[in-house]
C-alpha cells in the first residue's frame, strides 16, 4: 500500500475539500482508497469536517483523529515520537477498514492557521513517518506568480526526502475564470528549479465556482439566529444571491431570480407581494427574510398567504436590513455537516479537474486474481467518459417533464449525449425558466405536432404484416414514445430513454413492435447495475420476464454477462436459487440447473455456476463452505434471479435497506437501445440511463 500526504502551502487553500476530491479522483481509477486525518484540525469536540464527510459520502471506516489537545500536549512534552507511533497505528486502522486491503492511503495534514505555527513542521514529520509522497495544495487567490513559485519551492524542499523523492505533485485552487494557464505555468517553472525539473508535477487547477459556495436557506437561518416563520424548502433551496430592498420594486424585480434571498422590512408591502408573485410564478427564490423583527400587515399577509405558507422559506431576524446584509457578507464558507449534497457536488467538481494518471504507476497494485473490482465511483466516471466518446443522439419523448429537461441540459453541457426533447418548444422553455435553467443552443427540441405526419407512412410499412392502416398509425403517433421509437427505427437517433411519466409497458411495447429483437436474441431482458459500497454488481432480470423457462433463463444469463463485460465488470455469473449445488430438489431448482448447463454448452467462455444461494454467491466465507470448488461462489459479479418476483423484490430490498444506488433497468436484446426509467427516477438516474443508452448504441443493443 502506498500513502499520499496532502499538505497546504499556506492558510485558506481549501485543504479538506481538495483532499477528499483527490480521494474521489483516485477511486474513479478503480483504486481502493483509505482516508486518514491523523490529527484533528481544531479543539472542538465535534467530528472533524473531513472525517465526517469521508464517512458520510465515501462509506469509509475512517478512524477518529488524535485530538488536537492531546497532540499539542505531547509536542510540548517533547514526546513527538510517541505521537508518531499513534499516527502509524491509526494509518494501519484506516487501511484495515477497506475490505481486502487498500491500494493507497490518503492522509490529510493540518491546515496552517495563525494559532498553530507548529503545523508546518508537524506536517513534514507526519509525511516522513508515514513514508508518504506529498501532494501540495496551494491557491491562486491573492498571490502573484512569483510569490506562488517561491511558496511551492520552499514547501517542496520541506517535504522532499534526502533521496530526492517524496513529491507526488501539486494542486492549485481558486483559479480565476480568465486565467492565462500557459503563461502562469511558464512563469512558475521559470522561477522554480523543482517545478522546472518535473519533480513536482501539476495535478490540476480548480477554478472558482460560486454555486458550490451557496449555502442552504436553513444554514442562513442558523447563522443569523433567525426565526423560521415558514420552513418550506429551507433544507433544499440555496442562496446564490442576496437582494436587499433599498429601491422600488420595478428597479430590482430583475434580481428576483432563482436562488435569490430577498431581505426586506415586513412593512415593504410592495416587496412582499412581488416576492410572493415571483414564487407563485414558479421562480425558486431562496427565501424571504423580514428584518427588524417585522412582518407584513395582516391584510397583506392574508393576500400573500398562498406563497408565505407554501414551499417558499420565510425567515425573520431582529437586526435591520443593513446589519443583516453585513452579517450575511461575513458568513463562514464552511460546509455544515448535514449538507452532504453540497459537499458531494464540490468533491465531484474538484475530482473532475484533477489528472491523477501520473500517480497511477506509483499507486496501482493489481488484485491477486488479476480481476478488477470496479467500485461505484469508477463505474460512474467511466460511464460518463464512454458516453462522451460515443457522442450519440438520444431521444427523450417526455420532453417537457422537469426532471427530464434538467437531465437533458446536464447531458448536453457535459457532453454526455446529444439529447433530443420531444415537446412543444414554448413549454420546454417555460419549464426551464421555472427551474432556473438556461437551455443550451445545442439541445434539440422537436415539436411532435410538426414532425408527426412524416412517420405515418414509414410506420405503416413497418407494421404492414399486422395490417396497420394510416389512420391507425396516425392515432398511435399521438404518443410521443411512439414518435421517438419511429425515429430510432429509422436511424434518426441512436437510442431512446423514457419512463419518468410512462409505464414500462408504454416504453417497451412500441420498441417490441417497431425495433424488434436483435439478431440471435430470443427475448428482451433487463439488468440493474447495483452500486454496492465496494463494487458494482449486475442483477438480472428484475424488470421484464415474469417466469422464464430454462432456455430463457440461459439467454438472460448470457445477455447479462456480455453487458457486464461491456461496462468494465468481469463477469462471474451466479444462477440463483433457494439451494446451493445438489442440496435441494424441486422444479424451480431443476430449472436453474438446466439453465446453467445450457450456458456452459452455448458459451463455455463465461464463468458460471448454479444453483447458488445468494449468500453463497456473494460472501466468500459462505461460498467456500457451501461450494468450495465453485469458480463463482463468494465472488459473483452477475446475479441471475430465477423469476421476476424474486429479482424485483431483491433489488428493491437491497436498494432501500442498504442505501444502494441502482442504475437501470437497462434493456438487453433489442436491435437498438431503448431504456425504461422508474417513475420515481431522480435527475441523476436519468443522466446515467442516457449515458448507458449512448454506450449501448456503440456496442449493439443485443449484447
Amino acid at each position: 500500500m502506498k500513502t499520499l500526504f496532502v499538505a497546504p502551502t499556506r492558510n485558506g487553500v481549501g485543504l479538506s475539500s481538495t483532499t477528499l476530491g483527490l480521494v474521489r479522483a483516485l477511486e474513479r481509477q478503480g483504486l481502493k482508497v483509505a482516508f486518514l486525518k491523523p490529527i484533528a484540525q481544531t479543539h472542538e469536540a465535534d467530528t472533524d469536517d473531513s472525517v465526517h464527510f469521508a464517512r458520510a459520502l465515501m462509506g469509509t471506516r475512517t478512524p477518529e483523529p488524535i485530538s488536537l489537545t492531546s497532540a499539542e500536549e505531547q509536542l510540548s512534552l517533547g514526546a513527538e515520537e510517541e505521537l508518531m507511533e499513534s499516527v502509524i497505528a491509526l494509518s494501519r486502522e484506516a487501511a484495515a477498514g477497506v475490505t481486502g486491503g487498500a491500494d493507497v492511503l490518503v492522509a490529510e495534514g493540518l491546515a496552517l492557521t495563525e494559532r498553530n505555527t507548529y503545523a508546518g513542521a508537524l506536517n513534514a514529520s507526519l509525511a516522513r513517518n508515514l513514508e508518504a509522497e506529498v501532494v501540495l495544495v496551494s491557491s491562486l487567490a491573492g498571490v502573484t506568480p512569483a510569490a506562488l513559485a517561491d511558496e511551492l519551492e520552499i514547501s517542496a524542499l520541506a517535504y522532499r526526502r534526502s533521496d530526492g523523492r517524496g513529491l507526488a505533485g501539486y494542486i492549485l485552487n481558486f483559479a480565476p475564470m480568465a486565467l492565462d494557464f500557459g503563461g502562469l505555468l511558464a512563469e512558475l517553472r521559470g522561477r522554480s528549479r523543482i517545478l522546472a525539473g518535473g519533480e513536482l508535477p501539476l495535478l490540476g487547477v480548480v477554478a472558482q465556482n460560486a454555486s458550490l459556495g451557496a449555502p442552504r436557506t436553513l444554514d442562513v437561518a442558523r447563522y443569523l439566529g433567525a426565526t423560521v416563520v415558514n420552513e418550506g424548502e429551507a433544507k433544499l433551496r440555496r442562496v446564490s444571491s442576496t437582494v436587499v430592498t433599498a429601491r422600488s420594486v420595478p428597479r430590482m424585480a430583475h434580481l428576483f431570480g432563482p436562488g435569490a434571498l430577498v431581505v426586506t422590512p415586513g412593512d415593504r408591502e410592495d416587496v412582499v407581494m412581488a416576492a410572493a408573485l415571483a414564487h407563485l410564478s414558479g421562480v425558486p427564490l431562496a427565501g424571504l427574510l423580514f428584518t427588524s423583527g417585522s412582518g407584513p400587515e395582516d391584510s397583506i399577509e392574508k393576500l400573500c398567504r398562498a406563497a408565505l405558507t407554501s414551499t417558499l422559506p420565510v425567515l425573520r431576524t431582529t437586526t435591520n436590513s443593513y446589519e443583516t446584509a453585513s452579517r450575511l457578507s461575513r458568513m463562514d464558507a464552511r460546509v455544515p455537516h448535514d449538507d452532504t449534497d453540497r459537499m458531494d457536488r464540490m468533491l465531484d467538481f474538484i475530482a473532475d479537474r484533477l489528472d491523477t494518471l501520473p500517480l497511477g504507476a506509483r499507486l496501482r497494485t493489481p488484485n491477486v486474481d488479476g480481476e478488477r473490482r470496479l467500485p461505484p465511483s469508477a463505474f460512474r466516471y467511466e460511464l460518463i467518459q464512454k458516453a462522451r466518446a460515443a457522442h450519440k443522439r438520444i431521444v427523450l419523448p417526455e420532453g417537457d417533464e422537469p426532471r427530464t429537461v434538467r437531465a437533458a441540459v446536464r447531458c448536453v453541457e457535459k457532453g454526455i449525449a446529444r439529447c433530443v426533447l420531444l415537446a412543444k418548444p414554448d413549454k420546454v422553455r417555460q419549464v426551464a425558466e421555472g427551474l432556473g435553467l438556461t437551455l443550451p443552443d445545442s439541445l434539440e427540441i422537436l415539436d411532435p405536432d410538426v414532425i408527426r405526419t412524416q412517420y405515418v407512412a414509414p410506420m405503416v410499412e413497418l407494421r404492414k404484416s399486422k395490417g396497420l392502416t394510416a389512420p391507425q398509425a396516425e392515432a398511435q403517433l399521438e404518443d410521443t414514445v411512439v414518435i421517438g421509437t419511429m425515429m430510432l427505427a429509422l436511424g434518426e437517433v441512436d437510442g431512446l430513454v423514457s419512463g419518468a411519466i410512462h409505464t414500462t409497458a408504454n416504453t417497451v411495447r412500441p420498441a417490441l413492435q417497431l425495433i424488434k429483437t436483435a439478431p440471435g436474441a430470443a427475448l428482451v431482458s433487463s439488468i440493474f447495475f447495483m452500486l454496492m459500497p465496494e463494487q458494482v454488481l449486475v442483477y438480472g432480470d428484475a424488470a421484464i420476464n415474469p417466469n422464464p423457462n430454462a432456455q430463457e433463463l440461459a439467454d438472460i444469463a448470457i445477455q447479462s454477462a456480455d453487458s457486464a463485460r461491456a461496462f468494465g465488470i468481469t463477469p462471474r455469473v451466479a444462477m440463483l436459487s433457494y439451494s446451493t449445488g445438489e442440496s435441494g430438489t424441486g422444479e424451480d431448482v431443476e430449472k436453474v440447473k438446466a439453465a446453467t448447463g445450457l450456458v456452459k454448452e452455448m458459451r463455455p467462455d463465461i464463468i458460471i455456476d448454479g444453483p447458488l444461494q445468494y449468500d453463497a454467491a456473494s460472501v466468500l466465507s459462505v461460498g467456500k463452505q457451501k461450494a468450495p470448488d465453485s469458480p463463482v461462489a463468494g465472488r459473483a459479479t452477475v446475479f441471475i434471479f430465477p423469476d421476476l418476483n424474486t429479482g424485483n423484490t431483491t433489488y428493491k430490498a437491497v436498494q432501500r435497506a442498504a442505501g444502494v444506488v441502482a442504475v437501470g433497468p437497462m434493456l438487453q436484446g433489442l436491435r437498438k437501445p431503448v431504456n425504461d426509467l422508474s417513475r420515481g427516477a431522480l435527475v441523476d438516474d436519468i443522466v446515467y440511463t442516457i449515458a448507458l443508452t449512448a454506450i449501448q448504441a456503440t456496442q449493439g443493443a443485443g449484447k
